[in-house]
Parts: structure tokens; C-alpha cells; sequence
């Protein structure tokens, strides 16, 4: 069985930092997409990049480009389904998202998400970690997803859903806890001021 394969997330519009692609964006001399990419690259054999319109701009990367089949801008869940058709052709049974505005996310990502879905006899996996308001916080598109589930979001997508944890729920998600001490590594960044306190957390943890 072909193992795990990775799909980095890249298809949303960016509007809070004024549109175009977030991961082509510098920080500490090397770009979101690339420290993304360098996080990924030894937890799984064989990734892919989910992004829309012109795939030509990332060709430096060496990574096939796969847009969403789902038209509108249908959220990651469409990114979610593009991985899953192009990992079915690869002959795998799933896959892991990253999104492509997440530079310090664990480097054992893949291994926690198949070890906790595997416990817990579960299709699907979500990362999660504490949060003092709401008890934990989700980070859904930072998940493990089995192809065998793609003709259903297809279908759920076509239908009009677009929050994940609306389809995960019934399907049997794993919560897979991760620390967000001393620094939280799921911080994305979304606007101008996030770029800030990503570089400030560059510097500070040293990452």
C-alpha cells in the first residue's frame, strides 16, 4: 500500500492581506510556501500543492499544482477533495493537508495524526490544541483524510457544505492534541500584523 501522501493548501483568495498568494511571502529570507514545503518534505514520500489559477508562478517548487474542482471558491474542504482525487491516482489511501500560511507547524505532524487515527479506529484526523476560552482549538486544515471518503465530500461539497467539521463529525474524526506552549505551531498568518509576530517568533524560538 502506498503510504501517506501531503497536500499543501494554497487555494484561498488572501483577502485580509490584500489578495494574491500568502505563501510567496518572505519571512526570515525564505518565503511561507517554501518553509512549508521544507516542514513536510521528510514526513511524507510525495506531496502536491492545491492553489488556483495560473500554476506557472510556483514551478520553482518542483511540485505538481492541482487546482480545486469545486468552482466558487468553495473553501479547504475543495482544496481537501482536489488532494484526495490526486492521491487516488497515485494509488493511496490518504493523505495529510498543511496550509500554505503555517510556517512552524510540527515536524511530526504525519506521524501523530496516523497514530492517534489509528488508536482510535477513525478514517479522518484533525490537529487540535488547548485553547483557555474554548477548551481546545481545531485547526482543520491540518488533517488526515482516507481517499476512500472522496466521492462523499464530492458529493457534500455539490450539495452546498463548506464547514469540515460539519462533514468530519459523522464520519469519525480523531482530536489529535498538540502542545501550544512556548510557542503555538499552528499560527498562520493572515494579515500584515501576523507577518510581524511571525518574524518575532522567527527570532525569540529560534525557528
Amino acid at each position: 500500500m502506498t503510504e501517506v501522501l501531503g497536500v499543501i493548501l494554497a487555494g484561498g483568495l488572501s483577502r485580509r492581506m490584500g489578495g494574491g498568494d500568502k505563501g510567496l511571502l518572505a519571512l526570515g529570507g525564505q518565503d511561507l510556501l517554501t518553509r512549508v514545503i521544507g516542514r513536510l518534505q521528510p514526513q511524507v514520500p510525495q506531496m502536491m500543492l492545491n492553489a488556483n489559477g495560473d500554476p506557472a508562478r510556483f514551478a520553482g517548487y518542483g511540485l505538481p499544482v492541482v487546482a480545486d474542482s469545486i468552482a466558487d471558491f468553495a473553501g479547504p474542504l475543495a482544496g481537501v477533495l482536489a488532494g484526495l482525487d490526486w492521491a487516488a491516482e497515485q494509488g493511496a489511501k490518504q493523505i495529510v493537508t498543511v496550509a500554505a500560511d503555517t510556517p512552524f507547524y510540527p515536524d511530526n505532524l504525519v506521524a501523530r495524526l496516523l497514530e492517534t487515527a489509528k488508536a482510535e479506529n477513525t478514517p479522518l484526523a484533525m490537529a487540535v490544541t488547548p485553547d483557555p476560552e474554548r477548551g481546545q482549538a481545531r485547526h482543520p486544515t491540518f488533517g488526515l483524510w482516507s481517499v476512500a471518503l472522496r466521492n462523499d465530500l464530492r458529493d457534500a461539497l455539490n450539495g452546498g457544505l463548506r464547514k469540515v467539521v460539519q462533514w468530519t463529525a459523522p464520519h469519525g474524526c480523531a482530536n489529535v492534541q498538540f502542545e501550544a506552549a512556548p510557542f503555538d505551531p499552528f499560527f498562520n498568518v493572515n494579515t500584515p500584523a501576523d507577518m510581524v509576530v511571525a518574524e518575532q517568533m522567527l527570532q525569540e524560538f529560534g525557528l
